[in-house]
């Protein structure tokens, strides 16, 4: 029986090369779409960019792990061998879900997508449990639905929160450059680079310390109590140095366009990695204890 589950388990990783395949050319134009549609640089540069972005997010990835793990259900009232049965109906799903909207040329929310399938295929694994079991579990024993449905009011919310601040800096920088913008470059260009360098930096580093497994108490506590201090520091010397490229004559629109796409590299490969293997990494972890 071991040997099957362990069989079962590599199974599982090997569902996780193909769910990235699919995945990752669906979601590849959440982070190449600006660089490449304004032409900020080459496309091997920008594929460069963005994979560094990527391998760098997913080392430092910690965060949404848990989704997978216990996020959706309590995985202490179920056995390992429903475990199995939810994680690979879940992985199978995904991958059948992401390559038919990719054919399709349809996108999709692999989050979405990997939050339902859970809570789908945990739903009627409870049935078949609530049904066979004397020990009156119910639904709320087996499901967790406070978090399940906090996920998922975050994940429409920042379809609303997106949309606000999108047209918000969309605004901004229009009244900034717009009709003849090549004479207002002069000096707000470089407060214009900075504000947008400082702000990927502090989402990026001191948003994203927190998640961190190698960051210790004391550097985490530090960069807390000195965040004004940092901020500050680095629109300055953003500011000066994006205004110094300008001088160079470097267009610095460019430059904060790559740094946004290596940022969005960096972050969906933190955040949205868990989709593709969080499933099969729980599925070991749950192998190990058993």
């Amino acid at each position: 029986m071991d040997i099957i589950f362990l069989c079962v388990v590599i199974f599982l990783f090997l569902l996780a090369i193909f769910d990235l395949s699919v995945g990752v050319s669906n979601d590849a134009v959440n982070f190449l779409n600006s660089a490449i549609g304004s032409k900020a640089a080459s496309f091997k540069r920008i594929l460069i960019v963005a994979s560094i972005g990527v391998f760098i997010g997913a080392a430092m990835s910690n965060g949404m792990m848990d989704i997978a793990r216990h996020g959706i259900f309590r995985p202490e009232h179920f056995s390992y061998y429903e475990l199995t049965c939810i994680f690979m109906a879940v992985m199978v799903t995904d991958i059948i879900l992401l390559d038919i909207f990719n054919s399709l040329g349809m996108p999709t929310s692999t989050t979405v997508s990997m939050v339902f399938e859970l809570l789908g295929a945990t739903f009627v694994v409870s049935l078949i449990k609530i049904a066979g079991d004397t020990t009156g579990l119910d639904f709320n024993d087996l499901l967790n639905t406070e978090k399940a449905l906090s996920v998922i009011i975050g994940i429409f919310l920042s379809v609303a929160i997106a949309f606000f601040f999108g047209t918000m800096v969309q605004f901004i920088t229009r009244t900034l450059f717009s009709f003849n913008y090549r004479n207002k470059f002069k000096w707000k260009i470089g407060i214009f680079g900075g504000v947008c360098a400082t702000a990927i930096v502090y989402f990026l580093l001191i948003k994203g310390t927190k998640d961190l497994s190698f960051m210790t108490p004391e550097v985490k506590m530090w960069i807390k109590e000195n965040t004004g201090i940092i901020i500050i520091g680095c629109l300055a010397g953003f500011t000066l140095l994006m205004q110094l490229l300008h001088i160079l004559a470097v267009n610095v629109l460019k430059v904060v366009v790559m740094m946004g796409t290596f940022a969005l590299a960096m972050a969906f490969a933190g955040n949205d990695l868990v989709n593709f293997i969080g499933v099969p990494l729980t599925g070991l972890a749950s192998y190990q204890d058993y």
